[in-house]
């Protein structure tokens, strides 16, 4: 009788990157190179999102969901998944709460979970900073910020490395909160001011909105002619920064088309039929030169930054990669 042997499962291995190796190993630098990177893809037709899943969970007053993207460029497939929950400030955590999940995709084997708390807050802000270097004025000399939450913290240091700023005014509903970006600016030797939204506007010439507002905090006579908008809150059907005729007034670009027309700043002005699809173009479009971008200096250029998987992707990839290189990643088999 013949004994046939089987070949014992080969163990799997996968990363554990958590979010101590993420700061360690990505920076702003790091995360503007593989935001800006992602979206010239997306532009190429070589990266692409899949349809986001985001639903009140009716527990927490939580937002939960799933993005998600394969990038046949670089070869990156995964999901992040995770949510708003808007009481952790009180637990002493922070309200955004996700997790990225890395596969092979040539094989579909689990890969690595990177912790998203972080990734998400800075590469966020490298979103917004990728605007800005793309389609702010090279003049540019005020900038403002609308919100002083976690997250404005990294807007406003990334921003502050894309131009010669001179000064930074911001508005934010509870006002102490602006502390925190006051501290900053102190930090670097820039003058700061807390403003009204009427006077921000009539001061920036960069405007970061980064707020979990569900009406306009900006009205669109308030914005004076050559300023840039990065629009980094709206991500999710029903919130709004800012007056929806504004954006019939800007030239409008985003990360992507579908997700700015659906759950993105550009909603209110489609829902109204003053914007239209085809009047929004993506940013890797301006970062890989087939769209000029900015065309004077009169212009108001309007980014709407939805926040896509890949961008979550992207940076998770990275810091993988580089924690792995670096030693700061343990491996578990599965």
């Amino acid at each position: 009788m013949e004994t046939s042997f089987r070949k014992p499962p080969q163990l799997h291995q996968i990363l554990i990157v958590n979010e101590d190796a993420c700061r360690e190993v990505i920076g702003r630098h790091e995360a503007f190179q593989a935001v800006e990177a992602v979206f010239a893809s997306m532009a190429r037709g070589g990266a692409y999102n899949f349809p986001v899943v985001r639903e009140a969970i009716g527990h927490a007053d939580a937002l939960y969901g799933f993005k998600s993207g394969f990038d046949r460029e670089a070869l990156v497939l995964g999901v992040k998944s995770g949510g708003y929950w808007p009481g952790n400030a009180a637990r002493g955590l922070t309200n955004h709460q996700s997790t990225v999940v890395l596969f092979d995709p040539d094989t579909g084997r689990l890969k690595a979970l990177v912790g998203g708390n972080y990734l998400t807050a800075v590469r966020t802000a490298a979103s917004s900073a990728v605007s800005i270097a793309h389609l702010a004025r090279r003049d540019a000399k005020v900038l403002g910020m609308v919100g002083a939450g976690y997250q404005s913290t990294f807007q406003l240091q990334a921003a502050l490395e894309q131009r010669a700023f001179e000064k930074v005014v911001a508005w934010n509903a509870h006002p102490e909160h602006l502390a925190r970006l006051a501290a900053i600016c102190e930090e670097k030797g820039i003058p700061f001011e807390g403003v009204s939204q009427k006077e921000l506007g009539a001061q920036s010439d960069v405007i970061i909105t980064i707020t979990s507002a569900f009406e306009p905090l900006l009205e669109a006579d308030w914005i004076k002619p050559g300023t840039h908008l990065a629009c980094m809150g709206t991500d999710t059907r029903g919130k709004q920064e800012v007056d929806h005729r504004l954006l019939a007034q800007a030239t409008v670009f985003t990360d992507e088309i579908a997700q700015s027309i659906s759950i993105g700043e550009a909603q209110h002005a489609v829902a109204a039929q003053i914007l239209s699809a085809d009047q929004i173009t993506p940013i890797g479009e301006v970062i890989n030169g087939t769209n000029p971008g900015r065309q004077s200096e009169e212009d108001i250029t309007l980014f709407d930054g939805t926040g896509v998987g890949l961008q979550d992707l992207a940076v998770a990839s990275e810091a993988s990669r580089l924690a792995e290189a670096g030693g700061l990643a343990q491996r578990v088999t599965l």
